[in-house]
């Protein structure tokens, strides 16, 4: 296939629209089921290289969660702790938790808000246990290297069979110059092939150079989440996934806050509070994901007025306060930040503290590059300078 027709581009009024190769070489993609949009060609192609990397860097199976070209979220196969199968709505499930399936639960799980409507990747084969975990989520499609005949056949049951499946050629490689058309004018440079490794992070400037080898993985696993992130972006990490994702933000702090505020939400849903929630019967797992965030946040009031918990709630829920927040988020230990680009300002790493980060990684080279590791070290943080920027537009 030297191309593939698309119904239009980023909006409907954007016709004609399609994909093709310039070198009239055929597509590296199949098209196995359903119709792929432009926005759904983008997200997976940058998830695809995205995966690609974190399988190579980690040596375990990997997927993202990717929402108007900026992963949403992304994981390695990890097992699954009880907890995590609670807050991710699997724990009902009666399926082997494969590797590949528990980076999928992972990588839509941790911002499941952000993730509803996703484009998915995953780095291998996609077995039946990861399609049947695909099949009940609301998604606009996966891409993989392949697919097993029982898993292609469930999620060719997804959306009346209009579910759109895309088989990539595993062996593809682009060429090392690429080309993009702004305003009928043609841009040029050199695809960004850095290869981030076990020597990446070397260059630790703090006090505090202690840095275990689950931390360089978490921080690998920021730094790749954020090559293919819309800049500027942070990441936190921990235990293998990407637990709050800040993107396309013009300001650093900003970035440092939303995604600090999405590890926090990711930690609250942990709670106590949050777990002995008691959800009416044949509530859907959106709605239950709606309720727990306006639980958890300031407007926990509207939850919890007058005969509206009824509808959500088979028992009014106690009001969550902010001390209890506070007693609860001060347990998050161990996470790790990654930054595309350098931190200005220490104010950064006071955000990052109060998400319970312990290891950064940033390519420094600011002018204030002294405040940003004395508040560091004001925190016992290890933190390396990378000397690289990962810009992504």
């Amino acid at each position: 296939m030297q191309e593939y027709e698309l119904k239009y581009g980023c909006n409907p009024n954007q016709k004609p629209a399609r994909i093709y190769m310039a070198d009239g070489k055929d597509l590296p993609i199949k098209v196995l089921c359903g119709r792929a949009g432009y926005i759904n060609f983008l997200d997976a192609f940058n998830g695809w290289q995205l995966v690609k990397e974190l399988k190579k860097a980690t040596g375990l199976p990997a997927a993202t969660s990717f929402k108007h070209v900026s992963p949403a979220g992304a994981a390695v196969g990890l097992p699954l702790s009880d907890v995590e199968k609670k807050i991710y709505w699997v724990d009902d499930m009666d399926i082997e938790f494969t590797p590949l399936a528990n980076a999928y639960i992972r990588a839509r799980g941790a911002d499941r808000m952000s993730s509803f409507g996703d484009f998915i990747s995953l780095s291998d084969i996609c077995d039946a246990a990861t399609a049947k975990v695909i099949k009940r989520e609301v998604s606009d499609g996966v891409i993989a290297p392949g697919y097993t005949e029982e898993a292609l056949e469930i999620l060719k049951q997804k959306k009346k069979g209009n579910y759109c499946v895309i088989e990539i050629d595993p062996a593809y490689e682009p060429a090392p110059i690429e080309h993009k058309d702004v305003f009928g004018i043609t841009f040029e440079q050199g695809r960004n092939e850095l290869h981030i490794g076990d020597d990446f992070f070397d260059n630790i400037v703090t006090e505090n150079k202690e840095l275990p080898e689950q931390a360089k993985i978490d921080l690998a696993i920021s730094m790749i989440t954020l090559k293919y992130t819309q800049s500027n972006s942070v990441c936190y990490v921990k235990g293998g996934q990407a637990i709050g994702i800040g993107a396309g933000q013009q300001s650093r702090i900003h970035c440092t806050r939303l995604a600090g505020s999405k590890a926090d939400n990711w930690w609250l849903r942990q709670s106590p509070q949050v777990l002995g929630l008691q959800f009416v019967d044949g509530i859907k797992r959106a709605d239950r994901d709606n309720a727990i965030d306006l639980y958890m946040g300031e407007d926990y009031m509207d939850v919890l007025a007058d005969g509206a918990w009824e509808k959500i709630f088979k028992v009014k829920p106690a009001v969550f306060t902010a001390e209890e927040k506070r007693a609860w988020l001060d347990k998050n230990t161990d996470v790790a930040l990654g930054s595309d680009a350098f931190f200005p300002f220490g104010d950064n790493i006071e955000r990052a503290h109060k998400s319970g980060v312990k290891y950064v990684a940033e390519p420094g080279g600011s002018v204030r590059d002294d405040n940003v590791i004395e508040t560091c070290n004001k925190y016992g943080m290890v933190m390396s300078f990378t000397g690289i920027r990962l810009f992504h537009h």
